[in-house]
């Protein structure tokens, strides 16, 4: 099984549509795919449907275990998309709070990990889509995870948060084990913007050797996709982003070691 985490700590640069779209596609291919919302804002979760007021259980669960020091079943807040192959764990905003009981509870850094333990022979990819932020939820998804996709919305603000994205790796870097690779992926390029053009140069002028070389188009395809609680692939094969994300997610299975979609 294999766990990335899409994460950047800036919102709004399309950390949850990069997610939904990729695992749509691996589900499409056949791969066994479970997505995770530890964002306590929920986007992803909503995005199916879910309201996360109403949730008996979720992600907030496979935390508990650390805290109440009993183990607790991972399968339980899995549910069912409409999309064959492809799961959801939801969020509910009590995962807010979690900051406040970490100091306190020892080894919440690496609850979800210990999580993903359970899950191992039922899945073949596990996406977590983090909070914008840096806190024991961030620290999580980067203890539990094999790889690290960073969306950066091709604007000069965006870049702010990846050189902060980047810190954090590092800081965990310290105590994993294991590498952590990662890619930079540049999200919601307008090439009729100046802005677009110039951040997508500047990405690939210092960031090179960790930036996928294409980019995700501003595509209005997407949001309809939202709309309709559907992955893009599911909601239009032919979608400009969606042949991106395809793009990408070629160069993330290893077929294409330059794979990249110029519009």
């Amino acid at each position: 099984m294999q766990v990335w985490a899409i994460a950047n700590q800036k919102g709004g640069v399309g950390k949850t549509t990069t997610t939904v779209a990729l695992a749509g596609l691996l589900a499409g291919e056949g791969f066994r795919t479970l997505m995770i919302d530890i964002d306590p804002h929920a986007s992803l979760s909503g995005y199916f449907g879910h309201d996360p007021d109403q949730l008996e259980s979720s992600s907030y669960n496979l935390f508990l275990s650390e805290g109440e020091r009993r183990i607790i079943d991972a399968r339980a807040p899995i549910r069912q998309t409409t999309i064959k192959r492809l799961d959801l764990v939801p969020a509910v905003t009590a995962l807010a709070g979690l900051d406040r009981q970490s100091g306190r509870i020892k080894g919440m850094g690496v609850a979800l990990k210990k999580a993903m333990l359970q899950l191992n022979e039922l899945y073949d990819y596990v996406l977590i889509d983090c909070p914008p932020v840096l806190g024991i939820l961030l620290i999580n998804a980067m203890a539990a995870c094999d790889r690290l996709i960073i969306p950066v919305q091709t604007d000069f603000l965006a870049l702010k948060g990846l050189r902060l994205m980047l810190r954090t790796r590092e800081m965990v870097m310290r105590a994993r084990t294991a590498p952590l690779p990662y890619v930079i992926v540049p999200t919601l390029y307008d090439p009729r913007l100046r802005a677009s053009l110039d951040c997508l140069s500047q990405l690939r002028r210092e960031y090179n050797e960790n930036l996928w070389f294409g980019y995700i188009p501003l595509d209005q395809r997407l949001r309809e996709a939202s709309a309709a609680g559907l992955p893009p692939s599911n909601f239009d094969s032919n979608a400009r982003a969606v042949a991106a994300y395809s793009a990408l997610l070629s160069l993330l299975l290893g077929r294409d070691p330059i794979a990249a979609y110029q519009a």
